[in-house]
């Protein structure tokens, strides 16, 4: 059975039990998954179009989505971890590589991108069919790329399921508070509880878009918005939180 959950929806109380993973402190270990039906329940706060937001777990009912989260979007810096993970696991293993491939994911390093994405022109396409990622393909440049939250927080599940120990969630965990262009990182799902590493995208070409995606103990989260930080910070928290605590009628 189809494990995806629309946000604007809400899950029986028995899933609810997975909020356990969700709030728990970084470190803690997953809570056992519970032996629930995965059927829905009343409708509670939906998602503003501008944003897209992709919430998974391997909690069986417990894989939440916007309406709007298999839509194909401009990845942003988001596609960063596509071309790092192929270099480290499919290049030549030189430390060069391993050096762009970690300034990619800790600053958003768009010349480390450059380089990288010269010397491995395929890698996204790659990811897309090792990973199973439907909505992901490969631009004339990989800043023109296109992905979606729903196929980041797959990508981010699998990391973290079969290669806890990569080096990008590490890079995640150690992000630097400012990118290598003197962005601030710090909005979206980094905000939410029990996140430990979190990977940001942005572009002010054109109408202003931003993305965040974070990993935490038993789940991974991914949002992009049509905005501004400050409105998909706004659009993650108020979605989220509210769901997963079964916030029927609370907004």
């Amino acid at each position: 059975m189809n494990r995806s959950i629309v946000l604007g929806t809400t899950v029986t109380a028995g899933a609810l039990t997975a909020l356990t993973v969700f709030a728990a402190p970084a470190g803690a270990a997953p809570a056992p998954a519970p032996s629930v039906p995965r059927t829905l329940a009343a409708a509670v706060c939906g998602v503003p179009t501008r944003t897209s937001i992709t919430f998974q777990s391997p909690i069986p009912g417990l894989e939440l989505g916007s309406a709007n989260e298999h839509v194909a979007r401009t990845g942003l810096s988001i596609v960063k971890l596509y071309i790092a993970d192929y270099a480290l696991r499919h290049g030549d293993g030189s430390a060069q590589d391993r050096a762009l491939a970690e300034r990619m994911i800790r600053y958003s390093d768009d010349n480390a991108a450059d380089q990288m994405a010269a010397k491995y022109p395929n890698a996204i396409n790659a990811e897309a069919a090792e990973y199973g990622l439907a909505d992901t393909s490969e631009g004339p440049t990989w800043g023109t790329s296109w992905t979606s939250t729903a196929d980041v927080a797959k990508f981010l599940m699998d990391k973290e399921e079969t290669d806890p120990t990569s080096p990008i969630l590490g890079w995640m965990a150690t992000a630097s508070p400012v990118a290598a262009d003197g962005t601030q990182q710090n909005w979206g799902t980094v905000h939410l509880p029990g996140v430990i590493g979190t990977k940001w995208g942005w572009s002010s070409f054109g109408p202003n878009q931003v993305a965040s995606a974070s990993y935490g103990p038993g789940f991974t989260v991914s949002a992009e918005t049509a905005g501004q930080p400050g409105d998909e910070t706004a659009d993650v928290m108020s979605a989220l939180p509210r769901l997963l605590l079964g916030g029927a009628g609370s907004c």
